[in-house]
């Protein structure tokens, strides 16, 4: 007899942890993965004495599912979620679920839902974000794809999801098609603008005050109990504290200085790109990562190009409650870049998203959860319309209030020669945002001179068009209008 509630293929390290999570919350899972001595290895080790069924082929763990099944996919974006469904097609029957839990690309998502409907099966793309953790003690999960199949996985996910301190879990459902994996790619972004930004405080600490990594860490430790209370904060002041057996220096200080990156920041960007949604912060962050990787070339560079002394000669402490200040602020827009995406998103691709909601989900369990974001779940109660974060009270009076300090950290940083591009794009996009009047003007009276491409008036209703004729050479006819 069929026995298990859901099934589970990859135990590489975040599917190990979800499944032990699923069989610490009653459930039992049957397990495969392709290299099958691991299943093996796991049902006699981590797994042993657990509601863990090990099976090593895709009919075998689908015959030990109840209907309907259900069969959730913890392997490689891409190419390797195309071949296990196909694997699993021939064993699966109307009604069955996949549901993928990995990074995948929500166009990825949205094509394998309406291709597993067509097949009478029901898709589930959904985001996990906690890293090993979070997986094995409670992510945050965002499901999205084949609304039919919610009812199937609700009490699943819901019970190993993280608790906020009501009780509520940090999951609930996103939206069709791709929207899961839309939010989670959102998400990852965000938590790229999030590390960039704490990087660059580093960067300052380090560089402008002098500071040893057991200062910083106790800096980044007092504010975590401020209105920075994050995961990401908590981590950071940890990391500094940490000291290399191997040579005694803080470990901080024997770590390349050479990020990698999976993809969801850059697609994140991409997206924007293609949306027109302005998240300049998400995307300097990718691209500091990029120029970070040119380890030799800077360090060559660094022999030939000249800069100023980066030490700072002012009161330290002003310094860094300055700095304290202006990484809440520049946080305030990363974060209303990322939801103003969202909802461009949402517009584009018929998504019915709960935007305080997402908030909730991201309160516990993912990387980036941070008292914070109680703030974004209480703005978008208020006024689920909101067209951005920044015009929400709370957070209009919190950039008021912490606009000097932010402008000075980004004066002082642009002055030392240390680059700060998440808190100066950040900046840059809130001065932006709040201009009535930008120079825009100037690039379409010029798009129009070289190419005719048309021009809005100020005194004409918009979407009226027009085009000058500039040089008397160029007669009348005018470029199609649009926006590319």
């Amino acid at each position: 007899m069929s026995e298990a509630d859901i099934g589970v293929i990859g135990l590489a390290v975040m599917g190990e942890n979800l499944v032990l999570n699923m069989a610490n919350h009653g459930f039992t899972v049957a397990v495969y993965n392709r290299t099958t001595q691991r299943v093996d290895d796991f049902v006699e080790g981590r797994a042993k004495g657990k509601t863990i069924i090990g099976t090593h082929n895709p009919e075998e763990l689908v015959n030990q599912l109840k209907r309907p099944r259900r069969v959730m996919l913890m392997v490689q974006a891409g190419a390797a979620v195309d071949k296990v469904i196909s694997d699993l097609l021939p064993y699966l029957e109307t009604g069955d679920i996949v549901i993928d839990g990995g990074n995948s690309n929500y166009g990825d998502t949205i094509r394998r839902t309406h291709e597993m409907t067509e097949k009478g099966l029901l898709y589930v793309g959904t985001g996990v974000s906690g890293g090993e953790e979070g997986a094995l003690i409670g992510p945050s999960i965002m499901p999205g794809g084949n609304r039919e199949a919610w009812p199937h996985v609700k009490n699943i996910f819901q019970s190993i999801a993280a608790k906020v301190d009501d009780g509520a879990p940090c999951c609930d459902w996103v939206g069709d098609d791709g929207a899961g994996h839309y939010v989670k790619m959102v998400h990852n972004g965000i938590e790229y603008g999030d590390m960039q930004m704490i990087a660059e405080a580093y960067a300052l600490m380090k560089q402008a005050l002098g500071m040893e990594a057991g200062q910083m860490s106790d800096v980044f430790a007092e504010w975590n109990t401020g209105e920075l209370d994050s995961y990401l904060i908590e981590i950071t002041a940890e990391i500094l504290a940490k000291v290399d057996e191997e040579t005694g220096r803080p470990m901080v200080d024997v770590i390349l200085d050479a990020a990698g990156q999976k993809g969801t920041g850059k697609w994140t960007g991409i997206d924007a790109l293609q949306l027109g949604a302005p998240v300049t912060t998400i995307t300097e962050a990718v691209y500091s990562r990029a120029l970070s990787f040119l380890k030799d070339e800077r360090v060559a560079a660094s022999a030939h190009l000249s800069g100023p002394d980066a030490r700072f000669d002012g009161n330290p402490k002003m310094f860094l409650d300055d700095l304290r200040q202006a990484l809440y602020a520049a946080k305030i827009c990363s974060y209303a870049q990322g939801y103003q995406l969202l909802s461009m998103a949402a517009s584009a691709h018929h998504w019915q998203l709960n935007y305080g909601d997402i908030a909730l989900m991201w309160r516990g369990g993912c990387i980036i959860r941070a008292q914070f974001l109680s703030r974004i779940k209480q703005a978008f109660d208020a006024d689920p319309s909101l067209a951005n974060l920044l015009l929400a009270p709370y957070f209009q009076q919190a950039i008021a209030s912490s606009q000097g300090a932010w402008r000075r950290t980004v004066a002082n940083a642009v002055s030392l020669g240390i680059p700060v591009p998440a808190f100066s794009s950040a900046l840059a996009y809130y001065d932006g945002y709040r201009s009535a009047e930008l120079p825009a003007n100037l690039l379409q009276a010029q798009r129009d001179y070289f190419g005719a491409h048309t021009y809005e008036r100020v005194d004409r209703p918009r979407g009226e068009f027009f085009h000058t004729n500039w040089t008397g050479r160029g007669g009348t006819t005018a470029s199609s209008s649009y926006n590319a």
